[in-house]
């Protein structure tokens, strides 16, 4: 319960203190799974292979029960995928 609040504390900052955004998406695990999807339809890029390595940095990190830093590398394959 604890590692719950945490992370939706966490993601609340993070929404309130960055600009918004309408390709940014909330980190919980259906957007996860959803921004994987998207990703595997996407052509080969350096931003593809970038995102790839954050999502599976925050798939470690949220089996060990890191949510803040699993959040923090699922935002950065969202960067990540939105560069050109």
């Amino acid at each position: 319960m604890k590692i719950l609040l945490t992370a939706v504390a966490f993601v609340a900052l993070t929404v309130s203190l960055s600009p918004a955004s309408a390709a940014m998406m909330a980190c919980t695990g259906d957007n996860m799974m959803k921004s994987t999807a998207m990703m595997m339809s996407a052509a080969d890029t350096p931003a593809k292979v970038a995102a790839n390595k954050e999502m599976a940095m925050a798939n470690t990190d949220m089996s060990n029960g890191k949510m803040k830093s699993a959040c923090m590398h699922y935002m950065k394959s969202q960067k990540a995928m939105s560069m050109k």
